[in-house]
């Protein structure tokens, strides 16, 4: 489990493609002080396996095995050597819970529409799959590349292209991806597993 809060924003050092599956080596500093091998960290709200690390200078490279269903279902298909991505460790119990539960399961693909830059901050928007849109609502939470943030608005029910907005603070600007992100760059999204329990639970009392 995560929390959604990012540690560190490292770098692709090396991708191998093996047919179906693929090898990332992912070059960071600060989640690694105390990793081993099993451990899980989220890349870009991915979680994934640490299944080898190898001394880099000040920093190291760390290994991780991506299989085929994840690079499909997930913007980590499309990464390339040099692209910057969002890493947060695993929580432990003595984790300060600073954002939501985030599991690291990547519900889907969204698309960045517009930034409209303010004062202090940004509002973004962003395009769902419409599988999606009845699991996100204002002022929830949403996992956007491994992000945790509040919905600040939503599209109408009905409309055919759904879509969110969230509103970046200079901190989350400056310290994940997000303050890189252009209009239509995807990004991975998680929305709040609670929502989906209460579906299937109230789908059974049916």
């Amino acid at each position: 489990m995560f929390t959604g809060i990012v540690e560190e924003v490292g770098t692709v050092a090396a991708r191998e493609d093996l047919g179906d599956s693929a090898v990332l080596r992912i070059r960071a500093q600060r989640v690694l002080e105390d990793v081993a091998l099993g451990d899980s960290i989220a890349v870009n709200g991915v979680c994934l396996t640490v299944t080898g690390v190898d001394p880099d200078g000040e920093t190291a490279v760390w290994s991780t095995d991506v299989m085929a269903e994840t690079l499909r279902r997930s913007s980590l298909g499309a990464l390339r050597d040099g692209d910057a991505v969002n890493l947060e460790r695993a929580v432990t119990a003595h984790t300060r819970l600073g954002g939501h539960q985030v599991q690291g399961h990547v519900d889907g693909v969204g698309r960045l529409l517009t930034r409209t830059p303010g004062e202090h901050w940004e509002v973004v928007r962003i395009a769902l799959p419409a599988e999606l849109a009845r699991y996100v609502v204002e002022k929830g939470s949403i996992a956007v590349d491994g992000v945790s943030l509040t919905v600040s608005a939503v599209s109408a029910a009905t409309d055919p292209d759904p879509w969110f907005e969230v509103s970046l603070i200079p901190t989350t600007l400056r310290e994940t991806t997000l303050g890189a992100r252009a209009p239509g760059d995807t990004v991975n999204l998680e929305v709040d597993v609670i929502a989906k329990y209460v579906e299937r639970l109230l789908e059974a009392r049916r």
